[in-house]
């Protein structure tokens, strides 16, 4: 019998692996994630982060390693009732009403919010009287979430889940989930490729690239540890001060010119913007920079911060 009293950390993932026939869709896969985060889980396609998200919603059955949830493990049955998902292709019942789809949710959960639900979906002109099949892509997006919102889970799941939505009702449903996290301390963990989105919404933020996480933790400590530096190539290369004292995420050379990604974790005298005589220009990148460079070098070393740091199991 599990203790089912919350714990402090929303997600602790333990060397999770997945593994589909001939390839590994998941691997090593180590962190914690506290509770009341907003957080993204950013990578290229068949990074992992549908199969991570599928594992949390119990849909997928790791082939090795552990999950918990809210301190309990993900294969608990009272899980069940904190969790709510939000999967890419929102399958709703078409021939079912919008009202009839709130009143299934109303049945299924114990603390159903009703009046969030119908707000939800009123918000965006849907009639309650329309069958879900005859809605358009927006619209159902639109219901998925007021049955997502509804339950009033403590963990959100959601995979790609504005994609369809137009810019006003991506913004509209994007303050109303920091508003929830804020006001229930709801922790949401969402894939996207919208990078842009990520570094308005989120403040932590998972990276995958080829089922490996890449980088995880609060962006507040994740931004000041990278420095874009762009300068004079030598020999063709990054020079070797910088690459020898800094760990290189990603570098370009175009002609004469260069430039890196590099992460600035060593003493702050040694860093590129401390020398000031240099032959090179260092700056602060924003964080889909940071992204890009990541996911564009998934050989880079990771970067995993203490905070978000799960320590395997012996």
């Amino acid at each position: 019998m599990h203790d089912s009293t919350p714990g402090p950390w929303a997600i602790e993932a333990d060397n999770l692996w997945k593994r589909y026939r001939r390839r590994w869709a998941l691997q090593e896969c180590s962190f914690r994630l506290p509770a009341g985060r907003v957080c993204a889980m950013v990578g290229p396609n068949g990074a992992g982060k549908s199969t991570f998200l599928g594992i949390a919603a119990r849909l997928i059955q790791p082939s090795t390693g552990t999950l918990k949830l809210g301190g309990v493990p993900v294969d608990d049955p009272t899980v069940l009732t904190r969790v709510a998902y939000l999967a890419q292709d929102k399958p709703l019942y078409p021939r079912f009403t919008v009202a009839e789809t709130l009143r299934l949710g109303r049945e299924l959960n114990p603390r159903w919010d009703q009046a969030l639900a119908e707000r939800i979906v009123r918000s965006g002109d849907v009639p309650l009287a329309a069958r879900v099949g005859t809605l358009s892509g927006g619209q159902r997006t639109r219901v998925a979430f007021a049955l997502a919102f509804g339950k009033r889970p403590e963990l959100l799941l959601l995979d790609e889940p504005m994609s369809d939505l137009d810019p006003l009702a991506r913004d509209e449903l994007s303050g109303l989930l920091l508003a929830e996290a804020a006001e229930h301390g709801t922790t949401v963990l969402m894939s996207s490729h919208m990078l842009s989105e990520v570094e308005e919404m989120c403040d932590h933020l998972l990276v995958l690239a080829g089922g490996r996480l890449r980088m995880a933790g609060p962006t507040d400590a994740l931004v000041p540890a990278h420095t874009l530096v762009t300068g004079r190539a030598v020999d063709g290369r990054v020079p070797r001060e910088l690459a020898e004292r800094h760990t290189l995420v990603e570098s370009r050379v175009s002609g004469r010119q260069f430039s890196a990604m590099i992460r600035t974790d060593g003493p702050l005298a040694d860093r590129p913007e401390a020398a000031p005589d240099a032959p090179w220009d260092a700056m602060t990148p924003s964080l889909e920079e940071i992204l890009l460079a990541c996911m564009r070098s998934p050989d880079a070393p990771a970067l995993i911060v203490d905070e978000a740091r799960k320590e395997t199991a012996a």
